[in-house]
């Protein structure tokens, strides 16, 4: 296949040159010098179009490795992501306590407000708390 026909048929096909795909078992392509011709190959399939590749410089922006990061970890994370990271567990904790009836009753609410003002870093700070303050029933 010669490049002039390659060329011929990306004009044909209204694509780029590299989408262009000739059969290689077709030596009468080599022959073609109008577009008419290249139309008829087309047509006979010897000629086709290829798909559009996807957009790899996407898929590299994913894979970055830790030289390439600019800015500190929280400048690249949302203030909200890392709370809800430290209070979704907390919470699930303190249910898990109360509907296990190990939580006296009256500590729950206060408790949960606590969460929702972030007294507590994690959930073992918060048992910690729990322990030290007496609200776990034993």
């Amino acid at each position: 296949m010669s490049s002039s026909q390659k060329r011929l048929a990306a004009k044909v096909l209204k694509c780029g040159v590299n989408r262009v795909w000739i059969s290689p078992k077709s030596e009468k392509v080599k022959t073609a010098i109008t577009r008419s011709d290249i139309r008829r190959f087309i047509d006979d399939g010897v000629i086709k179009k290829l798909p559009v590749k996807k957009n790899i410089r996407k898929i590299k922006k994913r894979q970055q490795k830790r030289g390439s990061i600019k800015g500190k970890a929280g400048a690249r994370e949302r203030k909200k992501e890392g709370w809800l990271r430290s209070v979704r567990p907390q919470r699930k904790l303190l249910k898990e306590l109360k509907d296990g009836k190990k939580l006296k009753p009256n500590a729950y609410r206060k408790i949960y407000r606590m969460i929702k003002g972030g007294s507590f870093r994690s959930r073992h700070h918060l048992n910690l708390y729990l322990k030290e303050k007496g609200h776990l029933v034993e």
